[in-house]
């Protein structure tokens, strides 16, 4: 395909020792399909190696919306047929209604998110919805954005309710667990479901975690648990995740051992400050009094009041020292920023010399705001001493962060921190939070897949107060802390 085209379709052709491997596993585990259904079938390997693979099955149908892929499945199967067809269009009840009992689906459908189809201007989507029903923050910050594959398999599972089926597709990681939360939530007749690990940079060129996903359906079954295998070819589970209560849990293992921690956090986690405008409100300092250049290497004179030294989640997770400051524009939430024009006349005319670049941020967090506003601002941003944990890096490593000149350090949008009001409150916190129960129970919930495989939600499920009285340390949530340090914005 053209470049544009591949790119809105997410077009990987799987390769054809990929999808032979993939149909001699089903067979293998015992699935015997009298109808295999691809919805997305490309250039027909699917289809090829199901024909191979289930000699006895009764129909091997494909569609795809391509029409030159069509034409080329349509010249490399042997009995299938294969139809022209958009997925977010096509009549799958119908389709499924002629079909008999044991049914397959097997594929590989798109990679590629909605949101990126819409910056891209594809139309290859479905309806615009908030599918998974969100509210309120998470519908507005990223949290509604979903691969196009998960809206298509999650379709699928939810036609095959209440029959004999069996789905596997190839698809990323992440998608494959999104799709088992929504068939567990849904109370989907599931009975057995696994997970085999791809090497997606070999077959795809795709630098992504990927797998194949199986899933089977029988009436009345009621499985809440996925087997992860390393790869096509592993006899034996390497672990399971599963739904417990309402959550996802990575490691089942670890919940037995360790789950006893499980409970509210006394104390409340924070994320950095988020402004999605690094250009200007990152900055270095020079040795110049009250002179910085911005990362458009810009150098400007600013009043120090409202610059602080900052942290980025990469200098966190490696034990760096901050290197740049961050422009602080409020204390809290809504503040008017219009002050620094009188109390800081040299930041005001620079914020002002970027007014565009602030305008044009994207995130609905900062309509209806001040000009120049943050997100994730408070007086916790401010505390003198903080004890914080990257979330993008895959360890479990928690770091004091102390004042750097006399004023407190600040973070970025993807740190999560607990402000503390003294040395040995953090020093105390970080030795329970780095001690071996703790490690324990974070890894029976994080996916280190995951985009961002730290988050203030699973920190908040740690009960610091039982993990103190287990691992020692001198902690505790009832010990008032000191008054936070001085050195806020002048807003």
């Amino acid at each position: 395909m053209k470049p544009r085209l591949r790119t809105e379709y997410g077009d990987f052709q799987t390769p054809a020792p990929l999808a032979e491997e993939v149909c001699g596993l089903l067979t293998r585990i015992g699935v015997s399909p009298a109808a295999v259904l691809e919805p997305t079938c490309g250039r027909g390997s699917f289809l090829l190696a199901s024909e191979r693979a289930f000699p006895e099955c009764k129909i091997v149908l494909g569609h795809d919306v391509n029409p030159a892929h069509v034409a080329a499945a349509r010249a490399a199967v042997d009995r299938s047929r294969v139809e022209t067809a958009d997925f977010f269009e096509k009549d799958w009840e119908q389709t499924l209604h002629s079909l008999d009992d044991p049914l397959l689906f097997v594929g590989n459908p798109p990679w590629v998110t909605n949101s990126a189809l819409g910056a891209f201007g594809g139309k290859n989507l479905p309806s615009k919805s908030n599918f998974r029903r969100l509210a309120g923050v998470d519908a507005i910050t990223g949290k509604s954005n979903f691969d196009i594959s998960e809206w298509m398999l999650t379709r699928l599972l939810d036609l095959a309710s209440g029959r004999m089926a069996t789905l596997a597709m190839l698809c990323k990681t992440v998608v494959a667990r999104k799709v088992m939360l929504h068939a567990w939530k849904a109370k989907l007749p599931i009975q057995r479901s696994a997970i085999y690990r791809i090497d997606a940079p070999a077959y795809f060129g795709a630098a992504v975690d990927a797998c194949l996903l199986v899933c089977i359906l029988k009436p009345r079954a009621h499985s809440a648990e996925c087997d992860v295998f390393d790869c096509l070819a592993a006899a034996e589970p390497t672990s399971t995740f599963a739904l417990r209560g309402d959550r996802l849990v990575a490691d089942l293992a670890s919940l037995a051992r360790y789950g006893h921690l499980f409970g509210p956090s006394p104390v409340k986690w924070r994320s950095g400050i988020k402004h999605d405008c690094s250009q200007v409100m990152e900055l270095r300092r020079e040795a110049e009094p009250d002179t910085y250049v911005n990362r458009l290497g810009e150098v400007v004179r600013l009043e120090p009041d409202c610059l602080y030294p900052m942290l980025k989640s990469s200098e966190l997770a490696k034990g760096a020292s901050p290197s740049r400051y961050m422009l602080v524009t409020q204390r809290s939430i809504g503040d008017n920023t219009l002050v620094l024009r009188d109390q800081a006349p040299l930041t005001w005319r620079y914020l002002e010399s970027h007014a565009s670049a602030f305008d044009a941020r994207s995130s609905s967090i900062y309509r209806n705001r001040p000009r120049f506003s943050v997100f994730g601002i408070g007086d916790y941003s401010f505390a003198p001493w903080k004890v914080a944990i990257s979330g993008f890096y895959k360890r479990i490593e928690f770091r004091v962060v102390p004042l750097m000149e006399g004023k407190p350090v600040v973070l970025d949008d993807t740190c999560y921190f607990l402000p503390c009001g003294s040395a040995e409150e953090a020093e105390s916190l970080a030795v329970i939070l780095n001690s071996d129960q703790a490690k324990g129970f974070l890894e029976a919930f994080v996916f280190w897949d995951a985009k961002r495989p730290i988050t203030a939600s699973l920190l908040a499920t740690l009960d610091l107060d039982a993990l103190a009285a287990e691992a020692g340390g001198g902690w505790s949530s009832g010990r008032p802390s000191l008054p936070l340090a001085s050195g806020a914005p002048v807003a």
